[in-house]
This record gives structure tokens, C-alpha cells and sequence, in this order.
């Protein structure tokens, strides 16, 4: 099977925009006239809201702009300094298996950090990757993801270097544990080297979706 298309788009990308264009590649994927897409971008401050959002979860809604997502999960930030990898997949051809899907991409940012010299881990019924800091546990990426006749899009933010106060207008994820990133761990990170990791991980993500 041929490797998805990588692209990044640098400069801020304005969200609804975003969406309007993933929904259209998602749909290309399903009636074969589509290539898969690995697509990464930066955005605008913004809020999200996933299908499972609680509008008491959303603290300050005049901070920012806030858009209803149509991924799973709640609300989430995404702002400059941050890396969203949308991935756009035919799991019909890889493996069928949504939770191996989400586990993957959850396994495919371990890898990454574990570049960076940063040990990421799991915790069991929170989705996204955590790592441990001075002052306890902390979230550095979520993942929201959505499938439709068996095609994916969305995907997972990571947290680079983003101005960290941004996320005081919600609960993220609707948790109460802090998020951080690698520039609050120490790690002087681009998101060139964020992408260039990423994508020296990519094969070993999609051999997941099938093993």
C-alpha cells in the first residue's frame, strides 16, 4: 500500500478552513479519487469543541473563537507553537480497528518524544500522551479523532511551545491536570524537528494499524 502524502503547511491556518478541506480529502479517500494524508498545520488561537463537550467546560468563550470540531472528545486549545497532525487514513485497508488506530498514534508520539530525550506515556482511560514534570503529571498532546465509513481525519496537537496560559479558558479535555510542552520542559524543539521526528516514525505508526 503507498505511503500517505505528507504535507505541511506553514503560516497560521484558520480552522474552518482547515475542516472544510479534511472533510473534502476524507471523502476523496473513500471514493478512491484521494491520496491518504499525513497534513500538518498551525492555527489561530482557537477553542474546539468535540462531540462529547461540556459547555461548563468552556470557561472563558469570549476568549477566543470556538468551533464545533465533529471529532470525538471535548473541548481542546490549538494556538501558534503548536503542531496538529491531521491524519487522513483508509483503516478499511488498515486493519478495521479504531482503538488500534488511536493506540497507534498514541505509540507514534512516545517515539517522538523519546527523541527529544522526553519519556511520554499513557494513562489508562485518558487519551493522548502525558509525561511527568516537577510538579506532577502533566498532558503534553490529545488526540481526537473521527471515523466515517471507515476513513479518519482529525488527529492529535502537540504541544511545542505555545503560550501555555491559552489553555485557562477551558478544561481541557474536560480533566483537571495540568498541560505543558516542550519548550516548559526545556527542550528548545522547532516544530521542523517536531515534524522531521514524526515523520521518521511514520512507518512504524501504520505497521501498527495492521500487526
Amino acid at each position: 500500500m503507498a505511503d500517505p502524502v505528507w504535507e505541511v503547511t506553514p503560516g497560521l491556518t484558520a480552522y474552518p478552513a482547515a475542516l472544510t478541506r479534511m472533510q473534502g480529502i476524507a471523502a476523496g479517500i473513500r471514493a478512491d479519487s484521494e491520496s491518504e494524508r499525513i497534513w500538518l498545520v498551525e492555527h489561530p488561537p482557537l477553542y474546539t469543541a468535540g462531540t462529547s463537550a461540556d459547555a461548563t467546560e468552556l470557561i472563558d468563550p469570549e476568549r477566543f473563537p470556538v468551533f464545533s470540531a465533529g471529532r470525538g472528545g471535548r473541548y481542546t486549545y490549538h494556538g501558534p507553537g503548536q503542531r496538529v497532525a491531521y491524519v487522513m487514513l483508509d483503516l478499511a485497508a488498515r486493519g478495521r480497528d479504531v482503538r488500534r488506530f488511536v493506540a497507534a498514534l498514541e505509540v507514534w508520539l512516545i517515539d517522538m518524544l523519546a527523541d527529544f530525550g522526553i519519556a511520554g506515556r499513557i494513562i489508562p482511560g485518558k487519551v493522548g500522551v502525558w509525561v511527568d514534570t516537577a510538579d506532577g503529571q502533566a498532558k503534553i498532546a490529545a488526540i481526537g479523532v473521527r471515523v466515517q465509513r471507515w476513513v479518519s481525519f482529525h488527529g492529535l496537537s502537540l504541544n511545542v511551545a505555545p503560550d501555555l496560559n491559552d489553555f485557562n479558558g477551558i478544561i481541557p479535555c474536560g480533566l483537571s491536570e495540568p498541560v505543558t510542552s516542550l519548550a516548559a520542559l526545556g527542550h528548545g524543539a522547532t516544530l521542523a524537528d517536531v515534524d522531521q521526528s514524526l515523520a521518521r516514525h511514520l512507518p512504524a505508526m501504520l505497521a501498527r494499524l495492521v500487526a
